[in-house]
């Protein structure tokens, strides 16, 4: 029976369903033909209905229990998760997976108790403040163009320093795969790394949930920030699903 972690979601299409998260992305991996360059990308947001990512600069006034289960049952599928320092000093990141429930399932599914937390940089500037890099549990990667001072870091943490040249999103993803086996990766934001990985074609999926809340306006961003594209890109629906009046729709890139 489902229970408040584990609340049940409506499928609309492509056939109706009645569904937990966990078995809604129990088919969640890596296709063949991702290939061995860069680990099969997907990114999860959250938008108001009038399409803003947060409210006053957060997105857990936009969320709510269903989008939260669908949030930790992508990390729970997933070797390693890459969110912007603007996205992880705002939302204070902590340990990728906290229930011990869903670090039994990631083991038992030949996974790392906890995905890897992946970060870049130019400036050198971590939000080492924030309880993720005080977590002994946690692992993480910072790929940076200027060393940092990792003093007081109880996180197990790599730097891996690159010529400014050189670090972009395209090195950090094939890198993430050649050096540390890495065939999935969800990107939980913020904007400006949606619209960078866009650039660079580098998103496979898009879990988008439309929150039934409307912001009126205001200075916070709408999913992706950047360039335009040279001409929109196309996406192909995979399946609907309704809680409580939110929609979560999960679309593939149309390549």
């Amino acid at each position: 029976m489902p229970t408040p972690d584990a609340p049940t979601f409506r499928r609309l299409l492509p056939e109706p369903a009645e569904l937990t998260a966990t078995e809604l992305l129990a088919a969640l991996e890596a296709p063949a033909e991702a290939g061995l360059e860069r680990p099969y990308t997907v990114v999860n947001f959250v938008s108001s209905a009038d399409g803003r990512a947060a409210f006053e600069g957060r997105s857990a006034p936009l969320s709510d229990p269903g989008d939260r289960a669908m949030f930790h049952g992508l990390r729970e599928r997933v070797d390693a998760v890459f969110a912007g320092t603007g996205t992880m000093r705002a939302e204070r990141y902590g340990r990728m997976v906290r229930d011990p429930a869903r670090r039994q399932r990631r083991v038992a599914g030949g996974l790392a108790p906890d995905p890897l937390a992946c970060v870049i940089t130019r400036t050198g500037e971590v939000p080492l403040e924030i309880p993720l890099f005080a977590d002994p549990d946690s692992r993480v990667v910072v790929f940076t163009a200027r060393p940092f001072d990792t003093a007081g870091v109880q996180a197990s943490l790599d730097t891996v320093l690159l010529d400014r040249g050189e670090l972009t999103l395209t090195t950090m993803l094939r890198r993430l795969r050649s050096d540390y086996g890495v065939r999935t990766l969800l990107c939980e934001g913020g904007p400006t790394v949606f619209g960078a990985l866009l650039h660079e074609d580098l998103v496979d999926e898009l879990f988008l949930t439309v929150a039934p809340r409307l912001t009126g306006g205001g200075a916070d961003p709408s999913p992706t920030a950047g360039p335009a594209l040279a001409e929109p890109s196309a996406l192909r629906l995979i399946w609907v699903v309704e809680r409580e009046g939110t929609l979560f729709l999960r679309y593939a890139r149309d390549r």
